[in-house]
């Protein structure tokens, strides 16, 4: 029964790690150096998790755990110790300076859009947005980098307008970046956190609707379809998380409660790998 549920594991995690091997490989990072991240990552969850009396877990108890030598365990920690391991969720001026467009209401029109901007001048522009919301960015810079993402567009007269909520690049490394730490490992954390629950109310929502028998045909369709729906269901949400951060930001002097970050994740997802056992049957 046990080599069964092994079985079965493994192959679900093989099936996630194609995906990711495809990113990885196009993003120009071998096994090697993927072998050394997973490792990191073993060592650091093994010592934060699985401590005793709110201690890290000792050398040798994550030796056993991991399956790696002690002398490789302490390197690793020592490396995770130096903070030379992971990289951070970030805010960037980018995103920061377009999700104003689209909160702030000096920045709206009366149907609650975001205004066309000239570029400088006197009252609401460009420039005092980016100085008001940018840290400090150039506002020329920063109109040249939404315009190089696709973010932002320009009207005949030159007035400035988001034509997305999202500062997401439409390639390069920021791209995989922006993608694996805002899309994969969200997911990946709520499945981990769910499945260390045992009562239904300590759960986080994770609902995926879906349907096997669909002709490839349709497909297209459901995307533009899914992608309409997705894009209302984002744009709600984002609208209640400013909500919150706007109070948040007129108590931040006086509260001394700790902040946390909370997402809510929206996908498509059409099997591609045509070789392989559908994931869902019918």
């Amino acid at each position: 029964m046990q080599d069964r549920t092994y079985a079965r594991i493994s192959d679900a995690i093989l099936i996630v790690l194609r995906p990711l091997a495809r990113i990885l490989l196009r993003s120009g990072i071998g096994f090697r150096e993927f072998a050394e991240l997973a490792k990191t990552a073993f060592v650091e969850v093994a010592t934060s998790d699985y401590g005793l009396r709110g201690r890290p877990t000792n050398i040798s108890r994550v030796a056993v755990m991991t399956g790696l030598t002690r002398k490789e365990v302490r390197r690793l920690r020592d490396k995770i110790e130096a903070g030379n391991q992971a990289a951070e969720l970030q805010v960037t001026p980018l995103a920061q300076v377009l999700r104003r467009w689209f909160s702030e209401e000096a920045y709206l029109d009366a149907t609650g859009q975001p205004l066309k901007l000239s570029f400088d001048g006197d009252g609401k522009t460009f420039t005092r947005l980016v100085r008001d919301f940018g840290g400090d960015i150039p506002p020329g810079a920063m109109r040249t980098e939404f315009k190089r993402i696709g973010a932002v567009a320009e009207t005949d007269d030159g007035r400035l307008y988001p034509t997305r909520r999202i500062a997401r690049p439409l390639g390069g490394e920021d791209r995989v970046v922006t993608c694996l730490l805002h899309g994969a490992y969200p997911l990946l954390s709520t499945i981990a956190h769910n499945l260390q629950r045992e009562a239904a109310s300590d759960t986080w929502p994770q609902i995926t609707a879906y349907s096997r028998p669909i002709f490839r045909s349709d497909a297209k369709r459901l995307l533009r379809i899914s992608k309409d729906r997705l894009e209302d269901a984002a744009k709600s949400f984002d609208d209640l998380f400013l909500a919150y951060e706007s109070i948040y930001e007129s108590d931040a002097s006086t509260s001394d409660e700790a902040a946390t970050s909370i997402a809510v994740g929206f996908f498509f997802f059409e099997e591609t790998d045509r070789s392989k056992t559908p994931i869902w049957k019918s």
